[in-house]
């Protein structure tokens, strides 16, 4: 049996998996879990400083709402991507 005979099908498919989920899979999520906090912490901002204004309020707790919202799917992405990597690990 020659030493220098490719690796099965299914280990080239992970590693790539493996690789394109390290370098840009999850730094997109965490570029995106950072805008959503932004988002959030913007709209904690805009809802102290327009407390005697309810307009400026309403503002404020639609981003507080967006944010956390935004904050919940990249969480939830992390954990589906993490489920089924580990899914994946057991079938393999």
């Amino acid at each position: 049996m020659p030493t220098n005979a490719p690796p099965p099908a299914n280990a080239v498919l992970d590693a790539f998996l493996a690789k394109v989920t390290a370098l840009i899979v999850i730094p997109v999520i965490t570029l995106l879990a950072i805008a959503a906090f932004v988002v959030f912490l913007w709209g904690v901002i805009e809802y102290i400083r327009g407390s005697d204004d309810a307009e400026a309020r309403k503002k404020g707790q639609d981003h507080i709402l967006w944010g956390l919202i935004g904050l919940m799917i990249m969480f939830g992405t992390t954990a589906i991507i993490t489920f089924l990597g580990s899914i994946l690990v057991v079938i393999n």
